[in-house]
């Protein structure tokens, strides 16, 4: 696999008539000289504050966020300007933080959306860290943010499909609200594996339903008013996804509920969010009359 052909043929797809807009607000925004500004990786992504830039360049930058639109993905705050996104994503950072040590690793986050999770990885002193996800959105949103961070991250508009062939292999693989889109998630495991280097260990997620027997949900068309999603395991089957994929010392970190306090509708987001997606007669089931989402979070190290 040629993995330069696709990186030519996708960076075309910053070049899409959707999102050229984008594209020159990041320009406009870029235009903003950010040099030598603090930076907190705490819950909020913070970098600088609003005495860096003028009130005036101020408004200019929220006008060209705002043209970003939907912010899945965060919490930042840019010289002053909170992106108060979709997702809590700090919730499930933190909880996964004292599950692994990164330090001097080679990193990825595979699905990395707009980069939260590898900004707050910085902190951790990785090698190298390189993102994966076949967005030209997100990617745009990545620019934004890292014109402020400056960090030295790798975006790549790659997906999973493409990790076993990457330049080099990873001794850290994170891969978070990937899993249930892929409609032979245990091939996407291996292919994981394949690209560990000995040893390697990765952290992944999925949407699942209770229960102790070895099975999996699969929707008729949506979950949650998402399309795309292909199985919900029991934990037990989860696992066994893992050890067919050739992982070992398999631990279920946490198994959480999704709730409002993660989820939920801002002035940087769609009008549509978690409560849209449940039964208004019964927050336990989603829309389509199937379990609410709850996610397990598992680790395993490459055997």
């Amino acid at each position: 696999m040629n993995l330069d052909t696709i990186r030519e043929e996708r960076a075309k797809w910053l070049e899409w008539k959707n999102i050229v807009p984008m594209r020159n607000a990041l320009a406009n925004i870029q235009t903003i000289n950010t040099d030598n500004l603090d930076i907190s990786y705490s819950d909020w992504v913070t970098v600088g504050d609003k005495s860096d830039i003028t009130d005036e360049q101020l408004n200019f930058l929220e006008e060209n966020a705002k043209a970003l639109i939907p912010w899945r993905k965060g919490p930042f705050s840019l010289c002053g300007l909170d992106i108060d996104s979709e997702w809590q994503s700090n919730l499930k950072y933190n909880l996964l933080k004292k599950h692994f040590n990164i330090k001097d690793k080679i990193v990825a986050d595979v699905g990395c959306n707009n980069g939260y999770y590898m900004f707050r990885m910085l902190e951790e002193k990785p090698k190298r860290i390189v993102g994966f996800d076949p967005s030209a959105i997100f990617k745009t949103q990545f620019d934004v943010v890292n014109h402020f961070v400056k960090g030295n991250i790798k975006y790549e508009l790659l997906g999973v499909e493409h990790l076993e062939f990457y330049e080099h292999k990873f001794d850290m693989i994170f891969m978070l609200g990937v899993l249930y889109h892929r409609s032979d998630p245990i091939a996407s495991l291996k292919s994981l594996n394949r690209a560990l280097n000995k040893n390697g260990e990765i952290i992944v997620d999925s949407f699942m339903i209770d229960g102790d027997e070895e099975v999996a949900l699969c929707p008729e068309s949506r979950y949650a008013m998402i399309p795309n999603v292909y199985f919900l395991p029991t934990v037990n089957c989860f696992k066994n996804w893992l050890k067919r994929a050739g992982f070992t010392d398999i631990e279920l970190i946490e198994i959480t509920t999704t709730d409002d306090k993660e989820q939920r509708v801002t002035p940087w987001t769609f009008g549509m969010s978690l409560n849209d997606f449940r039964d208004p007669n019964d927050p336990t089931k989603t829309i389509e009359g199937y379990p609410a989402p709850k996610r397990a979070y598992l680790k395993a190290r490459k055997k």
